[in-house]
Order: structure tokens, then sequence, then C-alpha cells
């Protein structure tokens, strides 16, 4: 009877601390979590991620393709108890940073994960470096943890290839030159992409960020950012895109400097026209006065203006040494 008795009370022990002790669990600060009962994961009504604002950006196709169920989300806290019956899966929401070129699957392919390869629209082979920042959106767990396998495999694909089509395709952005000079040198620099991709590389990360905003939707990891932070052309290339960049450049500073040139005579000319326009106004003032004076002497009678006339004479003949007076002969 006495080892009945130790054996029940030895299950009932054994079962509180496998069963009920165990199932008290906690969530760090940074971490969520989901609970799932008899492997089906708790979910919030009928909604869906297409009710969520992260599927925006998808169209129809990816809508049929990208539909999850909503979860619902465990908070950091704690603690929490689970049934047997129940798991809990914990993800980590920290921000994590990888390099562009890592490969999941593969870690010693593209260099062993630190140069990227990419083909510009001029056919050329370049090295990318950089990174990439990405979170896993607790909006969209369901995806992340039960509807795609090994998502960040998932997640660097379509990164890579919206990445690599970007460049294949890449134009420097549109700035309209300020003369026909300046837009004749811009042309003849069209086809140099990797100068263009140097010069507009945080165009170029503007772009892969709005680009890769559906990720979310359909891997559940939010991409924050794209840090492109070099472009390596092939070794025979990069001199001759030195000497490139040297001679656009005593390109542009000889069109600038005529510019500045043209600019400073026409300013200058402008000043001359001015200074003789005013020499102008200057004599030509007392002879509107003088006419003016005239004409008020010719309204007051024929008389007043012969004295005025005479008057003039007489200071004429003041001031002069000689005068020439021709005489009548009879």
């Amino acid at each position: 009877m006495s080892v009945s008795l130790g054996l029940i009370v030895g299950f009932i022990l054994w079962f509180l601390v496998r069963y009920l002790a165990a199932g008290i669990y906690t969530i760090n600060q940074n971490e969520r979590a989901v609970k799932t009962s008899f492997g089906r994961a708790q979910r919030l009504g009928n909604s869906t991620t297409l009710n969520d604002p992260i599927a925006q950006g998808l169209t129809d196709e990816e809508k049929a393709r990208y539909t999850y169920p909503i979860v619902n989300v465990i908070s950091s806290g704690g603690p929490y108890f689970k049934w047997p019956w129940e798991k809990v899966y914990k993800i980590s929401i920290a921000t994590q940073t990888v390099s562009m070129a890592y490969d999941p699957e593969t870690p010693e392919a593209n260099q062993n994960g630190t140069v990227l390869e990419a083909v510009t629209k001029d056919q050329l082979n370049t090295g990318l470096t950089g990174q990439i920042r990405y979170q896993v959106d607790e909006r969209n767990l369901y995806a992340y943890i039960f509807g795609v396998n090994t998502p960040i495999v998932h997640v660097m694909g379509y990164f890579i290839s919206i990445l690599r089509e970007r460049i294949a395709n890449f134009e420097a952005p549109d700035r309209t030159a300020a003369s026909p000079e300046q837009s004749d040198t811009a042309a003849g620099m069209a086809g140099i992409s990797i100068n263009d991709l140097r010069k507009n590389l945080r165009d170029l990360n503007d772009r892969m960020e709005a680009e890769s905003t559906t990720s979310a939707a359909r891997y559940g990891i939010r991409l924050e950012a794209s840090l492109i932070t070099g472009i390596d052309p092939p070794a025979e290339v990069e001199s001759a895109l030195a000497a490139i960049n040297t001679a656009h450049n005593h390109v542009s500073s000889d069109v600038s400097l005529a510019h500045a040139s043209a600019d400073q005579k026409i300013v200058l000319s402008k000043r001359a026209v001015e200074i003789e326009t005013l020499k102008v106004q200057a004599e030509l003032e007392p002879l509107m006065a003088l006419a003016e004076q005239l004409q008020i002497l010719k309204d007051k009678g024929n008389n007043a203006l012969e004295a005025y006339r005479r008057s003039v004479k007489m200071k004429l003949f003041d001031n002069a040494r000689r005068a020439i007076v021709e005489v009548e002969r009879e």
C-alpha cells in the first residue's frame, strides 16, 4: 500500500514539475511570442494581413499569394503560462545588420559574404559592398514563423534581385543643365554608369528602400535601410574611369570659368550703358530747362524774347577778348 501511495505521489510531483512548473515562461524586452494550441496559432478573428497597411504595396497577384492570418502577439513581460498541449515561439524583434553580400545558405559565397557582384548597363561587372538593416515585423509573425521556411534566405534573395535590377538599369536623376554647353558635357558622360552610381549612392539607397517596402507583407521581415558604401569596377577599368573623370572635371572647370567671364562682361556692359545714359540725361536736362525758359519768354511777347537775346549777347561780348562783326557794305 505504501509503495502504491509513493508511486502516486511521485507521479503527481513529476506531473507538476514536468507540465505545470515548466509551463511558466517570460518574454524578454526585445522579444515577441506566438502561442499555438495543438499546432494552431492563436488568431485575432478572421483578420488577415490584407487588412493591415503593410499590404498596401502588393499587387493583386501578390495579395492572393501573400495572405496570412493575423495572430495574437504576446508582448514582453511575464510570467506567462502555457498548457502542455501549447507551444510558445519566441522571436527577437531587435534590429539586425548584415552584409548585403551575405548568403545564409552558402556563407562562403560572394567572397565569404563581403562583395556582391552586379552588372551595370554598360556591361561592366562591379563589386558592391555595404550593409542592410532589417527587423522582424511583429504585425506579420505568422509569415515569419509558419508561412516561410528560413525567411532571411527569401529576404536576401528578394533584396539582391531588386538591387541587381536597379544596378543594371540605373540612370542618374535628370538635373536640367544651366546651358547648352553643360548639356553637351552631361550627354558625353551619360554612358558611364559606374560614375553615375558612385555619384548617386544616396538616390540608389533611397530607391532600394522604397522598392523593398513589401518585404514585411511577403516574409514578415521589414528592411529598414540599404547602405551601399562602395562600388568597385574591374581593375582594368578603374584607371580608365579615373582618366575620364579627370577630363570631365577639366571640361566642367573650363565651362564654369567661361560662364563666369561671360557673366562678368555682361554686368560690366550693363553698367557702362547705365553710365552713358546718365551722362546723356545730365547733358539733356539744361537744354530742356533752357527750352522751357525760352518758351515762357516767347509767350510773354516778342519784346521779352528779344531783350533776353540781347542780354545774353552782351554777356558774351563782355567775356570775349575779340569780336568779329559783319558790316554791310553800301
